[in-house]
């Protein structure tokens, strides 16, 4: 075969096809540049799903006249000069391939008028040939028309999906760089009707509101963290808001990530979100989120994809170590039933000062009750003693060490119903408690706190076990040395790839060690602590074992109460460990309601 040099032509629409897959990728680019135009205010307007007509209005710096021409030639920008301002970028776009790609496959009217003129200038491009351009009067700011997408590639159009799709696409781009940038206005019109719109107010939470809609923004909670990079010593700041344990999906495309104020997509980051949520949520059920996530431009690469979603971190462990602690803690700090104050309300909080998901007067008022947090409650936390006989409904002894603070509100036991659920009242309404759910919890939570502070014991292996590993995993194996033997691992090398098991954790010793071993490198790689889900999974068996509370059996007052005093000062008393909840909360607005009370 005989090699030849591609035409402009061919080289323009290729590199147009890396950059432009569907119109949605037409308004990402577009909404990117008015934004590193310092725009304040965006209107996008769409025809059908986009590929007709769509039109990005902005009000930012606007283009210089003489450098128009400039902008839709390939790889020409005014946000790069050099190789070395890779390593420090501050803008959205930077490889000045947008303009040339979009006016490649499309026919593109550029109005535009730079703040500092007094003349604005208009061009129109079709098929990346320039056809007119001529002076213009126009406000300053920059308006793109871009009609016809794909008229000179037809074979692009059967990949797009349905126009509804394309419209949905259009829509959550304009939602997530809203999101970005809650002190930009945003307004997207599809088919002359207003379908979105932000006011700028700088509040992420304002923008939530308009996006999910109020309901769901009342069940958010602000987070708001930092970490320190173990390699570079720099910050990682991490905010924005997740949704409580209630407020979950069947899948997990309702979590967003922002690096730097870009959207991306990492599979290992949302798997971070997910960690957080460990023992909280039911398999298979996925929290809300909206993070931004800031790292210093230099520990950050965003030149490794076409359309830059994927990004590159120096430290990605201490930026997914920072995520999922963040996360966990705001909503184990903030996640109570209704009735409970945890605490000051986060600034810029979607629900102010009230529970997350509070919206009755009644659970309003319990604001005002002034509940000691600090007290230790009817009965303290039971201790549990590796190895030991544990009755699971005994009482705690009332002069015992103080329990933890308190996480629900002061419950009073009214009875039980069918054996399996405890009826409690509450000062914001009636509580059903699940009585073997909400033992599960007590226990799991003992059961932990007393595997972390016997500290680590190991257990050596009888008969030296050897494990021949795969090149990759042995080197995986040999830089996570120092992690397995803080755990209680003792792992040696045994010739090439093949490593000898000495010991492993107590907990572990009854398991193969091939197969524990196995384990710890799969949760290496993945980023995960070795053998901490192993070690979970068993104690959650063993809390099913022991959890002599069951549905169907019949409990005193005094079990009761006893039981429910110690689901007040769980850490996290709303899930057992499988993530099924342990209560229903009915406020005394909606009892009064179905009573006819009020209408």
């Amino acid at each position: 075969m005989v090699i030849h040099v591609l035409s402009d032509e061919v080289v323009a629409q290729i590199a147009a096809g890396e950059v432009i897959e569907r119109p949605s990728s037409v308004i990402k680019e577009l909404v990117e540049n008015s934004l590193d135009a310092g725009a304040r205010n965006i209107r996008i307007d769409v025809l059908g799903d986009g590929r007709q007509r769509l039109q990005i209005v902005d009000d930012g710096h606007g283009i210089n006249a003489d450098e128009v021409s400039k902008a839709f030639l390939r790889h020409a920008t005014s946000k790069l000069q050099s190789l070395d301002d890779l390593n420090r970028l501050r803008t959205l776009g930077f490889r000045g391939e947008a303009l040339a790609s979009i006016a490649a496959v499309s026919r593109v009217t550029l109005t535009t008028r730079h703040k500092d003129e007094s003349m604005g200038i208009r061009v129109r491009i079709e098929g990346g040939k320039t056809l007119a351009q001529q002076p213009v009067g126009s406000p300053s700011g920059t308006t793109i028309l871009v009609e016809n997408l794909f008229f000179n590639t037809p074979a692009r159009l059967k990949f797009l999906k349905s126009e509804g799709t394309e419209r949905r696409q259009i829509a959550a781009v304009v939602t997530r760089y809203a999101m970005a940038y809650p002190g930009i206005r945003f307004a997207l019109i599809q088919d002359g009707r207003e379908i979105f719109r932000t006011h700028g107010t700088g509040a992420l939470g304002d923008v939530l509101a308009s996006a999910l809609g109020i309901d769901h923004g009342k069940q958010m909670l602000e987070i708001n963290g930092d970490s320190t990079s173990s390699q570079s010593g720099s910050r990682i700041h991490v905010y924005g808001y997740t949704s409580a344990p209630s407020f979950n999906r069947a899948d997990r495309s309702r979590i967003t990530l922002f690096i730097n104020g870009r959207w991306v997509q990492d599979s290992s980051l949302t798997y971070a979100v997910i960690q957080a949520y460990h023992t909280l949520l039911m398999n298979g059920r996925y929290p809300v989120a909206v993070l931004m996530i800031e790292v210093p431009p230099e520990d950050v690469d965003v030149n490794v994809h076409p359309t830059k979603a994927e990004v590159r971190f120096r430290d990605g462990d201490a930026v997914f170590s920072a995520i999922q602690r963040v996360v966990r803690r705001s909503v184990i700090e903030q996640a109570s039933v209704p009735g409970m104050m945890t605490g000051k309300a986060p600034g810029g909080s979607i629900q102010d000062a009230r529970p997350a998901w509070s919206s009755s007067p009644y659970e309003n008022a319990q604001l005002d009750l002034e509940l000691d947090l600090d007290s230790p409650g009817q009965f303290a936390r039971k201790q549990f003693a590796e190895g030991g006989e544990t009755d699971a409904t005994a009482m705690p002894d009332p002069g015992a060490v103080p329990a933890r603070p308190r996480t629900l509100p002061m419950l009073r036991v009214i009875g039980q119903v069918a054996a399996s659920y405890i009826v409690a009242e509450g000062p914001a309404g009636l509580y059903l408690v699940d009585q073997h759910a909400a033992h599960e919890r007590i226990l799991y939570e003992q059961f932990m706190d007393a595997y972390q502070q016997q500290g680590i014991i190991t257990q050596q292996v009888l008969a030296g076990s050897t494990l021949q590993l795969g090149t990759d995993e042995a080197h995986v194996l040999s830089e996570g040395a120092g992690i397995l033997r803080e755990l209680g691992f003792e792992v040696e090398p045994f010739g090439a790839n093949t490593v000898r098991v000495r010991a492993v954790p107590a907990l572990l010793s009854d398991r193969d060690p091939e197969a524990v071993i196995r384990g710890i490198v799969e949760d290496l790689i993945q980023g995960n602590r070795p053998g901490q889900d192993t070690i979970e999974a068993k104690i959650v068996k063993r809390v099913c074992k022991n959890a002599a509370v069951k549905a169907g059996q019949i409990l005193s007052l005094e079990q009761m109460q006893g039981l429910v005093r110690q689901l007040e000062r769980a850490h996290s008393p709303l899930t057992c460990p499988h993530g099924r909840p342990t209560l229903i909360h009915l406020s005394s607005e909606r009892l009064e309601r179905e009573f006819g009370r009020i209408i």
